[in-house]
């Protein structure tokens, strides 16, 4: 499961009315990928179509899909939004990486 702080929620119903997402019925797709400085790397976007195979959470009013496989490095993550003087966006925070980079979008195992 991952958790959505309420800051992240606010953030996430703001991205997806101005890119023409129903908060109500779609959701975000979050995974991850090869790459970045660590070794993996987090994917999120907007998403109105599930797969079969793909596991569906919702924490927060936020309806969260992921993948089956990103869904074993992602579980007790909680998704964050900060705003602060280094750049503003969407925070990781997942108990399971051993290693993050300075910039907090890849992580090792």
């Amino acid at each position: 499961m991952i958790k959505v702080s309420e800051t992240a929620k606010k953030k996430v119903m703001e991205l997806m009315s101005e890119d023409g997402f129903d908060y109500a019925t779609d959701f975000i797709r979050v995974g991850v990928k090869s790459g970045g400085c660590s070794g993996l790397s987090y994917d999120l976007k907007f998403d109105k179509s599930q797969k079969d195979e793909d596991k569906v959470f919702e924490d927060n009013g936020v309806r969260i899909v992921i993948d089956k496989k990103s869904f074993l490095y992602l579980i007790g993550t909680t998704l964050e939004y900060s705003g602060g003087l280094n750049g503003a966006g969407f925070v990781f925070n997942n108990p399971n990486a051993n290693r993050t980079c300075g910039c907090g979008e890849s992580f090792s195992l």
